[in-house]
Protein backbone atom coordinates (compact mmCIF):
# COMPACT_ATOMS: atom_id res chain seq x y z
CA UNK A 1 0.00 0.00 0.00
CA UNK A 2 1.67 3.57 -1.06
CA UNK A 3 2.21 5.76 1.80
CA UNK A 4 -0.38 8.10 -0.11
CA UNK A 5 -3.12 6.06 -0.21
CA UNK A 6 -2.30 4.91 3.78
CA UNK A 7 -2.69 8.76 4.51
CA UNK A 8 -5.85 9.29 2.92
CA UNK A 9 -7.72 5.98 4.53
CA UNK A 10 -6.46 7.37 7.71
CA UNK A 11 -7.99 10.69 6.92
CA UNK A 12 -11.45 8.97 6.11
CA UNK A 13 -11.32 6.83 9.67
CA UNK A 14 -10.73 10.10 11.32
CA UNK A 15 -13.92 11.98 9.42
CA UNK A 16 -15.74 8.87 10.33
CA UNK A 17 -14.75 8.97 14.31
CA UNK A 18 -15.86 12.76 14.21
CA UNK A 19 -19.27 11.45 12.43
CA UNK A 20 -20.21 8.88 15.24
CA UNK A 21 -19.50 11.80 17.67
CA UNK A 22 -21.69 14.03 16.43
CA UNK A 23 -24.57 11.66 15.38
CA UNK A 24 -24.39 10.43 19.03
CA UNK A 25 -24.58 14.28 20.14
CA UNK A 26 -27.73 14.87 17.69
CA UNK A 27 -29.00 11.53 19.50
CA UNK A 28 -28.73 13.13 22.51
CA UNK A 29 -30.27 16.47 21.53
CA UNK A 30 -33.02 14.18 20.33
CA UNK A 31 -33.34 12.37 23.64
CA UNK A 32 -34.10 15.40 25.56
CA UNK A 33 -36.56 16.83 22.88
CA UNK A 34 -38.79 13.64 23.31
CA UNK A 35 -38.68 14.30 26.52
CA UNK A 36 -39.64 17.93 26.27
CA UNK A 37 -42.31 16.48 23.66
CA UNK A 38 -43.89 13.60 26.14
CA UNK A 39 -44.32 16.30 29.19
CA UNK A 40 -45.86 19.13 26.86
CA UNK A 41 -48.01 15.91 25.15
CA UNK A 42 -47.08 17.23 21.45
CA UNK A 43 -46.88 14.83 18.60
CA UNK A 44 -43.46 12.82 18.09
CA UNK A 45 -43.51 12.79 14.44
CA UNK A 46 -43.47 15.96 12.67
CA UNK A 47 -43.56 15.87 8.51
CA UNK A 48 -43.37 19.04 7.99
CA UNK A 49 -40.00 19.55 10.29
CA UNK A 50 -38.54 16.68 8.33
CA UNK A 51 -39.34 18.40 5.19
CA UNK A 52 -37.61 21.97 7.13
CA UNK A 53 -34.60 20.03 7.23
CA UNK A 54 -34.47 18.54 4.13
CA UNK A 55 -34.50 21.82 2.25
CA UNK A 56 -32.30 23.24 4.66
CA UNK A 57 -29.41 20.39 3.89
CA UNK A 58 -29.91 20.66 0.27
CA UNK A 59 -29.88 24.57 0.16
CA UNK A 60 -26.38 24.01 1.86
CA UNK A 61 -25.08 21.18 -0.06
CA UNK A 62 -22.18 21.77 -2.32
CA UNK A 63 -21.48 18.47 -3.25
CA UNK A 64 -19.75 15.85 -4.40
CA UNK A 65 -22.40 14.31 -2.64
CA UNK A 66 -25.80 14.58 -4.77
CA UNK A 67 -28.86 16.05 -3.52
CA UNK A 68 -31.02 12.75 -3.51
CA UNK A 69 -27.90 10.80 -1.17
CA UNK A 70 -28.25 13.18 0.88
CA UNK A 71 -31.42 13.37 1.59
CA UNK A 72 -31.06 9.34 1.68
CA UNK A 73 -28.63 9.46 4.60
CA UNK A 74 -30.98 11.91 6.56
CA UNK A 75 -33.90 10.15 6.19
CA UNK A 76 -31.72 7.46 8.34
CA UNK A 77 -30.21 9.77 10.64
CA UNK A 78 -33.75 11.26 11.80
CA UNK A 79 -35.40 7.73 11.23
CA UNK A 80 -33.23 6.14 13.59
CA UNK A 81 -33.30 9.26 16.12
CA UNK A 82 -37.10 9.20 15.80
CA UNK A 83 -36.57 5.64 17.47
CA UNK A 84 -35.21 7.27 20.12
CA UNK A 85 -38.21 9.02 21.38
CA UNK A 86 -40.55 6.49 20.51
CA UNK A 87 -40.45 4.11 17.70
CA UNK A 88 -43.18 4.40 15.68
CA UNK A 89 -45.75 1.58 14.01
CA UNK A 90 -46.42 1.86 10.50
CA UNK A 91 -49.33 -0.15 8.79
CA UNK A 92 -49.01 -1.28 5.24
CA UNK A 93 -50.59 -3.30 2.80
CA UNK A 94 -48.80 -6.56 2.87
CA UNK A 95 -46.80 -8.57 2.94
CA UNK A 96 -43.64 -7.90 3.40
CA UNK A 97 -41.81 -6.56 -0.06
CA UNK A 98 -44.86 -5.24 -1.54
CA UNK A 99 -44.29 -1.93 -3.27
CA UNK A 100 -46.25 -0.27 -0.49
CA UNK A 101 -43.87 -1.75 2.00
CA UNK A 102 -40.96 -0.48 0.06
CA UNK A 103 -42.82 3.44 -0.14
CA UNK A 104 -43.42 2.88 3.55
CA UNK A 105 -39.48 2.58 4.36
CA UNK A 106 -38.08 5.00 1.89
CA UNK A 107 -41.08 7.69 4.00
CA UNK A 108 -39.96 6.92 7.38
CA UNK A 109 -36.74 5.02 7.54
CA UNK A 110 -35.50 1.50 8.48
CA UNK A 111 -35.69 2.11 11.95
CA UNK A 112 -39.84 2.18 12.11
CA UNK A 113 -42.12 -1.17 13.19
CA UNK A 114 -43.68 -2.10 10.29
CA UNK A 115 -47.50 -4.09 10.36
CA UNK A 116 -48.07 -5.59 7.04
CA UNK A 117 -51.91 -6.45 6.71
CA UNK A 118 -54.12 -7.79 4.59
CA UNK A 119 -56.58 -5.35 3.16
CA UNK A 120 -56.54 -1.63 2.48
CA UNK A 121 -59.27 -1.83 5.05
CA UNK A 122 -57.12 -3.33 7.35
CA UNK A 123 -54.42 -0.74 7.41
CA UNK A 124 -57.19 1.66 8.19
CA UNK A 125 -58.38 -0.07 11.03
CA UNK A 126 -55.15 -0.75 12.55
CA UNK A 127 -54.56 3.44 12.64
CA UNK A 128 -58.23 3.87 13.76
CA UNK A 129 -57.76 1.55 16.53
CA UNK A 130 -54.75 3.18 17.73
CA UNK A 131 -52.53 -0.02 16.83
CA UNK A 132 -50.33 2.05 14.44
CA UNK A 133 -49.36 5.83 14.45
CA UNK A 134 -49.54 5.61 10.71
CA UNK A 135 -51.17 3.55 7.69
CA UNK A 136 -49.20 3.73 4.55
CA UNK A 137 -51.58 2.82 1.35
CA UNK A 138 -51.52 3.40 -2.63
CA UNK A 139 -54.06 5.85 -3.99
CA UNK A 140 -53.07 6.08 -8.15
CA UNK A 141 -50.92 4.84 -10.33
CA UNK A 142 -49.89 6.85 -13.67
CA UNK A 143 -50.81 4.03 -15.74
CA UNK A 144 -53.92 2.56 -14.38
CA UNK A 145 -55.74 5.15 -12.55
CA UNK A 146 -57.43 5.39 -8.89
CA UNK A 147 -56.77 2.50 -6.45
CA UNK A 148 -60.58 2.58 -5.98
CA UNK A 149 -60.36 0.21 -2.19
CA UNK A 150 -58.58 3.28 -0.89
CA UNK A 151 -60.78 6.21 -2.02
CA UNK A 152 -63.85 4.00 -0.48
CA UNK A 153 -62.23 3.78 2.89
CA UNK A 154 -62.28 7.74 3.41
CA UNK A 155 -65.93 7.78 2.52
CA UNK A 156 -66.45 6.72 6.08
CA UNK A 157 -62.94 6.99 7.91
CA UNK A 158 -62.16 9.62 9.86
CA UNK A 159 -58.48 9.23 9.43
CA UNK A 160 -56.13 12.40 7.91
CA UNK A 161 -53.69 12.51 5.38
CA UNK A 162 -50.66 13.09 6.33
CA UNK A 163 -48.06 12.76 3.50
CA UNK A 164 -48.09 11.01 0.46
CA UNK A 165 -45.29 9.26 -1.03
CA UNK A 166 -44.74 9.11 -5.00
CA UNK A 167 -42.39 5.76 -5.93
CA UNK A 168 -41.41 4.45 -9.36
CA UNK A 169 -42.42 1.20 -9.90
CA UNK A 170 -40.61 -1.24 -11.79
CA UNK A 171 -42.27 -4.72 -12.02
CA UNK A 172 -40.18 -8.32 -12.51
CA UNK A 173 -41.49 -11.88 -13.42
CA UNK A 174 -39.77 -14.30 -11.20
CA UNK A 175 -40.18 -18.15 -10.32
CA UNK A 176 -38.31 -20.60 -8.59
CA UNK A 177 -36.55 -21.95 -11.29
CA UNK A 178 -35.88 -18.22 -13.61
CA UNK A 179 -36.98 -19.82 -16.57
CA UNK A 180 -40.17 -18.69 -18.79
CA UNK A 181 -41.29 -22.31 -19.90
CA UNK A 182 -42.20 -23.43 -16.26
CA UNK A 183 -44.83 -20.88 -15.61
CA UNK A 184 -47.80 -22.39 -16.33
CA UNK A 185 -49.95 -19.52 -14.28
CA UNK A 186 -49.18 -16.40 -13.62
CA UNK A 187 -50.18 -14.42 -10.28
CA UNK A 188 -50.47 -10.74 -9.30
CA UNK A 189 -51.72 -7.34 -8.18
CA UNK A 190 -54.74 -6.69 -10.72
CA UNK A 191 -52.93 -2.81 -11.12
CA UNK A 192 -49.53 -4.61 -11.67
CA UNK A 193 -51.28 -6.90 -14.04
CA UNK A 194 -52.62 -4.12 -16.22
CA UNK A 195 -49.61 -2.50 -16.33
CA UNK A 196 -47.73 -5.69 -18.17
CA UNK A 197 -50.72 -6.58 -19.87
CA UNK A 198 -48.92 -6.18 -23.57
CA UNK A 199 -45.74 -7.80 -22.55
CA UNK A 200 -47.56 -11.20 -20.88
CA UNK A 201 -49.72 -11.25 -24.23
CA UNK A 202 -46.63 -11.61 -26.36
CA UNK A 203 -44.60 -13.69 -23.72
CA UNK A 204 -47.23 -15.92 -21.97
CA UNK A 205 -49.97 -16.25 -24.32
CA UNK A 206 -52.63 -18.53 -23.43
CA UNK A 207 -50.83 -18.65 -19.73
CA UNK A 208 -54.24 -18.23 -16.89
CA UNK A 209 -53.66 -14.76 -15.31
CA UNK A 210 -54.37 -14.71 -11.54
CA UNK A 211 -55.30 -11.79 -9.62
CA UNK A 212 -54.04 -11.50 -5.77
CA UNK A 213 -54.18 -9.13 -2.95
CA UNK A 214 -50.36 -7.98 -3.80
CA UNK A 215 -47.65 -8.45 -5.90
CA UNK A 216 -45.73 -9.59 -2.41
CA UNK A 217 -48.36 -12.43 -1.78
CA UNK A 218 -47.99 -13.49 -5.74
CA UNK A 219 -44.47 -13.79 -5.00
CA UNK A 220 -45.35 -16.09 -1.62
CA UNK A 221 -47.07 -18.25 -4.02
CA UNK A 222 -44.76 -18.87 -6.44
CA UNK A 223 -42.23 -19.61 -3.99
CA UNK A 224 -44.03 -22.49 -2.95
CA UNK A 225 -45.46 -23.65 -6.13
CA UNK A 226 -42.68 -24.04 -9.25
CA UNK A 227 -45.47 -23.99 -12.00
CA UNK A 228 -46.33 -19.86 -10.42
CA UNK A 229 -44.47 -16.93 -11.94
CA UNK A 230 -45.18 -14.18 -9.69
CA UNK A 231 -44.91 -10.21 -10.67
CA UNK A 232 -43.33 -8.54 -8.20
CA UNK A 233 -40.22 -6.23 -7.31
CA UNK A 234 -37.11 -7.56 -7.56
CA UNK A 235 -36.77 -6.87 -3.47
CA UNK A 236 -39.47 -9.37 -3.51
CA UNK A 237 -37.25 -12.28 -5.48
CA UNK A 238 -35.05 -11.65 -2.44
CA UNK A 239 -37.56 -11.59 0.34
CA UNK A 240 -38.76 -15.07 -0.79
CA UNK A 241 -35.92 -16.45 -3.00
CA UNK A 242 -37.14 -16.73 -5.94
CA UNK A 243 -35.30 -16.01 -9.16
CA UNK A 244 -36.32 -13.61 -11.91
CA UNK A 245 -36.93 -14.33 -15.16
CA UNK A 246 -37.29 -10.93 -16.61
CA UNK A 247 -37.01 -7.47 -15.40
CA UNK A 248 -38.94 -4.36 -16.26
CA UNK A 249 -41.79 -5.80 -18.13
CA UNK A 250 -44.28 -3.12 -17.55
CA UNK A 251 -45.53 -1.74 -20.70
CA UNK A 252 -44.71 1.68 -19.59
CA UNK A 253 -41.46 2.50 -18.18
CA UNK A 254 -42.36 6.11 -16.87
CA UNK A 255 -44.38 4.10 -14.40
CA UNK A 256 -45.04 6.07 -10.92
CA UNK A 257 -47.67 5.03 -7.95
CA UNK A 258 -48.66 7.58 -5.33
CA UNK A 259 -49.02 6.06 -1.76
CA UNK A 260 -50.54 8.15 0.75
CA UNK A 261 -49.83 8.48 4.77
CA UNK A 262 -52.83 7.99 6.94
CA UNK A 263 -53.09 9.34 10.65
CA UNK A 264 -55.15 10.89 13.21
CA UNK A 265 -53.90 13.95 12.92
CA UNK A 266 -53.20 16.09 10.03
CA UNK A 267 -49.78 17.91 9.57
CA UNK A 268 -48.84 21.85 9.70
CA UNK A 269 -48.22 23.95 6.84
CA UNK A 270 -44.64 23.54 4.84
CA UNK A 271 -45.18 26.35 1.69
CA UNK A 272 -45.40 23.68 -0.12
CA UNK A 273 -48.48 21.63 0.54
CA UNK A 274 -51.79 19.62 -0.92
CA UNK A 275 -55.29 19.52 0.33
CA UNK A 276 -57.34 16.89 -0.32
CA UNK A 277 -61.08 16.64 0.14
CA UNK A 278 -64.30 14.48 -1.09
CA UNK A 279 -67.63 16.09 -1.71
CA UNK A 280 -70.70 14.94 -2.84
CA UNK A 281 -73.43 16.47 -5.45
CA UNK A 282 -76.55 14.94 -7.57
CA UNK A 283 -76.24 14.62 -10.91
CA UNK A 284 -77.48 17.23 -12.47
CA UNK A 285 -76.48 19.49 -15.84
CA UNK A 286 -73.71 22.05 -15.22
CA UNK A 287 -73.25 20.62 -11.43
CA UNK A 288 -69.41 19.84 -12.08
CA UNK A 289 -68.87 22.96 -13.36
CA UNK A 290 -70.75 25.03 -10.69
CA UNK A 291 -68.68 23.37 -8.00
CA UNK A 292 -65.07 23.97 -10.13
CA UNK A 293 -65.87 27.51 -10.67
CA UNK A 294 -64.81 28.60 -7.08
CA UNK A 295 -61.04 27.02 -7.22
CA UNK A 296 -60.50 28.61 -11.19
CA UNK A 297 -61.86 31.96 -9.94
CA UNK A 298 -59.08 32.22 -7.19
CA UNK A 299 -56.30 30.35 -9.40
CA UNK A 300 -56.01 27.20 -7.14
CA UNK A 301 -54.40 24.24 -9.11
CA UNK A 302 -56.25 21.30 -8.97
CA UNK A 303 -54.11 18.26 -9.13
CA UNK A 304 -56.92 15.55 -9.30
CA UNK A 305 -60.30 14.64 -9.46
CA UNK A 306 -62.21 11.48 -9.41
CA UNK A 307 -65.54 10.39 -8.92
CA UNK A 308 -67.29 7.48 -7.26
CA UNK A 309 -70.91 6.39 -7.33
CA UNK A 310 -72.38 6.54 -3.85
CA UNK A 311 -73.42 3.22 -3.09
CA UNK A 312 -76.11 4.56 -0.62
CA UNK A 313 -78.06 6.99 -2.69
CA UNK A 314 -78.54 6.33 -6.86
CA UNK A 315 -77.37 8.52 -9.60
CA UNK A 316 -75.30 10.59 -6.47
CA UNK A 317 -71.61 10.40 -6.75
CA UNK A 318 -68.87 11.33 -4.46
CA UNK A 319 -65.98 13.73 -5.79
CA UNK A 320 -62.13 13.22 -4.29
CA UNK A 321 -60.07 16.74 -5.03
CA UNK A 322 -56.51 17.00 -4.97
CA UNK A 323 -55.16 20.93 -4.71
CA UNK A 324 -52.14 22.61 -4.24
CA UNK A 325 -52.15 24.72 -0.77
CA UNK A 326 -52.79 24.27 2.63
CA UNK A 327 -55.91 24.41 4.68
CA UNK A 328 -54.89 27.55 6.35
CA UNK A 329 -54.74 29.20 3.13
CA UNK A 330 -57.11 31.91 2.57
CA UNK A 331 -58.04 31.54 -0.78
CA UNK A 332 -58.32 27.76 0.00
CA UNK A 333 -60.71 28.41 2.75
CA UNK A 334 -63.07 30.63 1.09
CA UNK A 335 -63.22 28.45 -2.41
CA UNK A 336 -63.94 25.45 0.33
CA UNK A 337 -66.91 27.69 1.56
CA UNK A 338 -68.31 28.68 -1.55
CA UNK A 339 -68.12 24.36 -2.73
CA UNK A 340 -70.31 23.45 0.41
CA UNK A 341 -73.08 25.62 -0.36
CA UNK A 342 -73.29 23.20 -4.21
CA UNK A 343 -72.73 19.96 -1.92
CA UNK A 344 -75.07 17.40 0.13
CA UNK A 345 -71.83 16.37 1.68
CA UNK A 346 -68.40 17.36 2.14
CA UNK A 347 -65.27 16.12 4.76
CA UNK A 348 -61.76 17.54 4.45
CA UNK A 349 -59.12 14.66 4.44
CA UNK A 350 -56.31 16.79 5.44
CA UNK A 351 -53.63 19.11 4.12
CA UNK A 352 -50.11 17.92 4.06
CA UNK A 353 -46.32 18.32 2.29
CA UNK A 354 -45.94 17.62 -1.78
CA UNK A 355 -43.92 14.43 -2.52
CA UNK A 356 -40.21 15.98 -3.04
Amino acid sequence: MSKHLKELREGIDEIDRKILSLLNERARLVIEIGRIKTREKRDYYSPEREREIYERLVSLNTGPIPNSAIKNIFREIMSASLSLEKPLKIAFLGPYATFTHEAAMRHFGLSGEFIPKDEIADVFDEVEKGKADFGVVPVENTTEGAVDHTLDMFITSNLRICAEIMLEISLALMNRTGKLGDIRKVSSNSHAIAQCSRWLKKHLPGVAVVDTASTALAAQKAAQDPSIGAIASEAAATTYDLKIVERKIEDHQDNFTRFLVIGRKGAAKTGSDKTSLLFAIKDAPGALYRILRPFAQRNINLTKIESRPMKTKAWEYVFFLDMEGHITDKRIKQAIEKLEEQCSFIKILGSYPKSQ
